[in-house]
């Protein structure tokens, strides 16, 4: 077979796809409807309209405990002049919820009257026709609209419903898409953690993902196992399943974009005709829509935020459409950008940001960019979109984010900006456990970023291991130069071994920072403004090694775990981190030094019940014994106040 390239020669705008998708099919005629019970029928859209059967009361019903009387037999009554009635001849019991005995028309509470004795009763206030009773039909009346059709039945409803007298309603059913994820490189997750991952080989995701927000918008699903790049066998499956009266929709996971290996158009084109094949969003371009035997298919791009946004832009609202339902509507707020984000003329960016509160600012920090990080998503609090007419927006920029997370949960949020360091994780696990609902979001930029992050006000703590080479000690001069004027409270978070992290077993039997200058070993580095680059390049100077000699030193990484990372992929020799990373990915170890890592801490921020939350929490025995637990971390000082800098 000979392999060609997808080339994208007419990719349509996010709205002019978006048009092209809700017109070219009769989506509101899709589906079927099915009878269900009542009691299952939650989150269900109605197929028709429903009316009541029986009025709700029923009858007149007492809505009190006291007496039911004739209110006109009540008239005149006071506290000098007290009216008598006779229990079973004009006055008679009743508790709320029961008929209403014949010839009374009101209910005097038990607390208002006075028993004389078994029989004789007396009451000091005169009651109103119908006081204190619900009318036959007060809430529902037999053959009125209950619900009109494509209404979708929330808990609430089924009281009304069964009070009704309705005990089964007639819905539509659940739009139902087969998902096919294909690619020759996949593996399901099962498979590789009893047999382990080849070189080359990626573990499945999008299919379970894309499953679930089917789901999310009130669908069902069919998922095929992952089929390898065959052609033929791709397309006898969008076949059968065009054919299938009980398939609404088809995904095809992987294989739309412009590699030479990518056979969704292809295996569409020969079945249907593409209406799109790529659309100037990003993540989220390759996306193919087509029209397979009067069914839409699509091809779903590979990496996995591209999946999530292609679903969140065309079939989330189809299915929303199928279903006589409006799309999910996304809450919107005004944020400050911390930094300027660059842009593509011509394509609009779906920007993943933290955002957090500062002040009355709502701040956004850009994750990182790429389509294949899932965690750009997981961890994001909001989406910025920022449109294909501009190249980017500048920081500072007021600008309009959709939330990802609720506000209440956004202003409840530390932001932690500077240096990397595995405890913060440990601090985020236990601030969440802790119940008060606030979290810690941690931004790596190295420390110099994070005394930066202070200077502008965009963020509420920064970590910091900055060394002063003439002193020895860490970060009290870098605050006074670079934090002029403003208070800062620094507070310890822990010693830490930083060392050059090697493969296991040492195989280029590396023993000290000088070693990385010989020939044979590729190093990795941190990004400049880091303390650890400052360690590096202080130490390097010392030895009087020109950091151009050493492989690698232009390749930076931006948190101590990359830089491990990078050694266990064999990506390079040996990186300058701490010990915890290390450990974390079973590498050796080789220490350099003991730093001190702290907190810097503004003291507009350090009263706030956030920080001294934080505080509490740093300072607990639990935190101290699971920070020792990581390895290469001593807490003697931890939570301690340093100094404070004015």
């Amino acid at each position: 077979m000979t392999l060609k390239r997808n080339i994208y020669l007419d990719m349509k705008t996010l709205e002019k796809a978006r048009e092209i998708l809700f017109t070219s099919f009769p989506l509101s005629s899709f589906l079927t409807k099915e009878s269900v019970p009542v009691a299952d029928a939650v989150g269900r859209v109605l197929a028709e309209a429903v009316f009541a059967k029986i009025s709700s009361p029923p009858f007149h019903a007492a809505a009190m405990d006291g007496i039911a009387i004739k209110a006109s037999d009540s008239f005149g009554a006071a506290e000098n002049h007290p009216i008598e009635f006779i229990s079973d001849k004009n006055a008679f019991y009743v508790n709320t919820g029961h008929v209403l005995p014949e010839n009374t028309d009101a209910v005097i509470m038990i607390e208002y009257v006075n028993r004389k004795d078994d029989k004789r009763l007396e009451i000091e206030s005169p009651a109103y026709p119908w006081q204190n009773i619900r009318k036959l039909g007060e809430d529902i009346v037999a053959t009125e609209l209950l619900f009109p059709v494509n209404h979708k039945v929330t808990p609430y409803c089924i009281g009304a419903l069964l009070s009704a007298g309705i005990t089964s309603v007639e819905v539509k059913k659940k739009p139902k898409g087969l998902i096919v994820p294909t690619g020759s490189e996949l593996i399901d997750a099962d498979s590789a953690l009893s047999v382990g991952l080849k070189p080359g080989q990626l573990i499945e995701s999008n299919s379970h993902v894309l499953a679930k927000l089917i789901e999310s918008y009130g669908g069902a699903f069919e998922r095929k196992g992952i089929i390898r790049d065959d052609i033929g066998q791709i397309e006898k499956i969008i076949s059968d399943a065009a054919e299938d009266k009980n398939c609404n929709f088809i995904l095809i996971c992987g294989g739309s974009s412009a590699g030479s290996h990518d056979f969704s158009k292809a295996s569409i084109n020969n079945l249907g005709t593409i209406l799109v094949h790529g659309v100037t969003i990003m993540p989220g371009k390759p996306v193919i829509i087509a029209d397979v035997n009067g069914k839409p298919v699509f091809g779903v791009p590979g990496y996995p935020v591209s999946t999530i946004i292609a679903f969140e832009q065309f079939i989330g609202p189809m299915i929303a459409m199928m279903l006589g339902q409006s799309d999910k509507e996304k809450t919107t707020i005004n944020v400050e950008l911390t930094r300027k984000a660059a842009s593509k003329l011509g394509i609009e960016e779906f920007l993943r940001v933290k955002l957090g509160k500062i002040g009355k600012r709502i701040v956004a920090t850009s994750l990182p960019r790429g389509a294949g990080s899932i965690t750009t998503i997981t961890e994001a609090d909001g989406i910025i979109r920022i449109p294909n007419h501009i190249e980017g927006l500048n920081a500072h920029e007021p600008v309009k984010a959709e939330l990802l997370r609720p506000l209440a949960s956004i202003e409840n949020t530390i932001i932690a900006t500077g240096s990397h360091d595995n405890t913060l994780d440990v601090l985020a696990d236990l601030l969440k456990a802790s119940g008060t609902g606030i979290t810690l979001s941690s931004n790596h930029v190295g420390s110099m970023g994070g005394l930066m992050a202070i200077k502008k006000k965009v963020c509420h703590i920064a970590g910091s291991h900055l060394l002063d080479t003439e002193d020895g000690s860490y970060n009290i001069s870098w605050i006074k130069k670079y934090l002029p004027g403003i208070n800062i409270k620094l507070v310890n978070l822990v010693s830490r071994e930083q060392g050059l992290i090697v493969k296991s077993g040492n195989p280029k039997n590396i023993r000290s920072l000088e070693d990385i200058a010989k020939d044979d070993i590729m190093f990795i580095n941190r990004q400049a403004g880091s303390g650890t680059r400052i360690l590096l390049d202080y130490r390097l100077k010392n030895y009087g090694i020109d950091p151009s000699k050493i492989k690698g030193y232009e390749n930076e990484e931006f948190t101590h775990m990359s830089v491990a990372a990078a050694v266990l992929s064999g990506a390079a020799d040996t990186g300058l981190g701490i010990h915890a990373a290390a450990t974390a990915l079973d590498l050796d170890f080789i220490p350099v030094v003991t730093e001190q890592y702290d907190l810097v801490i503004p003291k507009e921020h350090f009263k706030t019940e956030m920080i001294q939350k934080l505080l509490d929490i740093i300072n607990t025995d639990t935190f101290k014994s699971r920070v020792r637990a990581l390895g290469g971390y001593g807490t003697e000082n931890t939570g301690k106040l340093i100094n404070e800098i004015t």
